[in-house]
């Protein structure tokens, strides 16, 4: 009876008790973020580390105003060119690019200002780039592994400095790897939804980027080709199809050349153009004669390349870890791997090598690292700590260099084009020493507002009534003038220069007031913010003692003029 009447209400209690007290609270495990998350941010992150600064943290590089001019040409309509005809030494792809971002940001005057914007939307390139490096890796390997990709691009000096540049290997690389990714894709094994219609797509990313930079078919085409020989990745018949857009792409631009009556002038430029990608012609880069060797530029550059340099000589490992590999992914990312390395290695060789050429290597040799290299097990305690160690220092090396390059003040052609237009009258003629066979930055970054020309002897300057001479030190050094290191010292001599700044990229930039006086304003020395001008200025300066690192100057860049 007792048991009977207490157990209600032990339960009516039990009732209550669970009613006022509150419940415990689940805890929700939440799941990895997606990859696109993870490519969103890295594309975030790479394109703000090259848009701060970006207008003083890197000198107008020669050929900046010549692609940003031909962006100009292409928004005006028809074929890019500029007052010397047509231009068809390169397809016109980045430059209708270019014409798309004018038209939405609007177009600049000043020449300089131009290039700053041109340079943001190269910017945004690099930050797509970031983004398919997460998706591609992350799609062959891991998510861990795409994220760490997507960082070390993002912080890598060497990628910044090719991105930070108004350059086609930016835009060419964004399009070779949305190829790649799609193309991937077509490889994995089961059934995929709408192979031809994907196969079509990655045919169109790599026509893009054989439309940015012809030469670009040797890392597109080339390994489809192999692709289709070996029967290695997609079908053959998904593989013929990318193939055959992507050539057939090219060939209805030669076809709309031809159409309207150019092909003599595209014929012209482009043999000039194979001339100098095989190495007849040694015009530009690392093997022309008396410009300074890829080896001395190595060693100047390595405190602030290192690990650059470290994950390029680690390109034959990430060889051998992709042969190692069966699938049909990895067999189609060694064939693009090793069409990459053939590519620099002939430049290397015996072809042009420019140092922007190196861009269209590292990023393939990236990927190849990211789905090859093995990550210690969680049982190797100790190895995991020395992986971790030596990430730290692949991504903390860059870092270090970064936060002091992106401080140092690199505008000196801005910097000098505001003090010119201030100070000196526009059409006044001004001798330049710079650009050898070709017109050189000087030019570009002036010849708008006044007459500028190799005018070196006294009779010259006479009857082009030049009074002002610029020099770009390093240019001149490293044997990219017109003039040589001699002949500059030969008409600086005795000279003040009116202007000067100390900057890595160009050592010293000057600009001289010439004996024979002009009429106009009478010029005063002024020392640039930053320049660290000191000690006396007579005789004029020369080459630096210790001139600060920087990049190889290649005076006539891609462009013929």
């Amino acid at each position: 009876m007792t048991v009977e009447r207490t157990a209600p209400v032990a339960a009516g209690t039990e009732a209550a008790a669970s009613e006022t007290s509150p419940r415990p609270r689940r805890r929700i495990r939440r799941g990895p973020l997606p990859t696109y998350v993870y490519a969103a941010l890295a594309a975030v992150l790479t394109t703000v580390l090259r848009l701060l600064e970006i207008s003083r943290a890197g000198d107008l590089f020669v050929d900046e105003p010549i692609y940003r001019r031909l962006g100009d040409s292409a928004a005006a309509g028809g074929f890019p060119g500029d007052d010397e005809g047509l231009f068809f030494l390169h397809p016109p792809g980045y430059f209708y690019l270019e014409a798309g971002w004018t038209k939405v940001v609007g177009q600049h005057a000043d020449v300089i200002a131009g290039v700053h914007s041109s340079r943001v939307l190269n910017a945004l390139l690099a930050g797509g780039t970031a983004a398919l490096l997460v998706f591609l890796v992350a799609r062959v390997r891991s998510r861990g592994a795409g994220v760490l990709a997507g960082l070390v691009f993002a912080l890598d000096q060497f990628c910044i400095r090719q991105n930070n540049r108004v350059l086609l290997e930016t835009a060419t690389m964004m399009w070779v790897l949305a190829g790649m990714l799609v193309l991937l894709g077509l490889a994995r094994s089961g059934p995929t939804a709408r192979p031809r219609a994907r196969a079509l797509l990655a045919g169109l990313f790599f026509g893009l980027a054989i439309l940015t930079k012809d030469h670009a078919v040797l890392i597109t085409v080339l390994p489809l080709l192999a692709a289709l020989a070996l029967g290695w990745g997609p079908p053959r018949r998904l593989v013929a199809l990318a193939a055959s857009v992507a050539v057939l792409m090219y060939a209805g631009y030669v076809a709309l050349v031809a159409g309207f009556g150019h092909m003599d002038a595209f014929w012209e430029a482009k043999t000039s153009g194979v001339r100098r990608l095989i190495g007849i012609v040694q015009e530009t880069g690392f093997n022309a004669a008396g410009t300074p060797s890829l080896s001395g530029r190595l060693v100047a550059e390595l405190p602030g390349y290192a690990s650059t340099y470290v994950l390029l000589a680690l390109t034959p490992v990430a060889l051998v870890l992709l042969l190692r590999h069966r699938e049909p992914m990895y067999r189609l990312l060694t064939l693009f791997h090793i069409s990459a390395i053939l590519t620099l290695g002939y430049a290397l060789a015996i072809g042009t090598l420019e140092e922007q050429a190196l861009y269209l290597l590292f990023v393939p040799n990236l990927v190849a690292l990211a789905v090859t290299l093995p990550v210690p097990s969680r049982h190797r305690r100790g190895l995991r700590l020395v992986a971790c160690g030596a990430l730290v220092a692949l991504l903390a090396a860059p870092a270090a260099v970064y936060a002091r390059d992106r401080w140092t003040p690199d505008d000196g052609f801005a910097r000098l084009r505001a003090y010119v237009l201030t100070h000196v009258p526009a059409g006044s003629g001004i001798v330049t020493v710079d650009g050898q066979r070709t017109r050189g930055v000087t030019t570009w970054a002036l010849e708008d507002t006044y007459r500028l020309g190799h005018w070196v002897t006294p009779g010259e300057r006479a009857a082009n009534g030049a009074g002002y001479l610029i020099v770009p030190w390093r240019v001149i050094e490293q044997g990219y003038g017109r003039s040589s290191v001699a002949e500059v010292h030969g008409l600086t001599d005795g000279l003040r220069p009116v202007f000067v700044f100390h900057g890595p990229t160009y050592g010293t930039l000057a600009l001289y007031r010439l004996p024979a006086p002009l009429p106009g304003p009478s010029l005063t020395a002024v020392a640039v913010p930053g320049s660290a001008v000191t000690g006396p200025l007579l005789p004029a300066p020369g080459p630096t003692a210790a001139p600060v690192p920087g990049p190889p100057v290649t005076e006539a860049g891609d462009a013929p003029r």
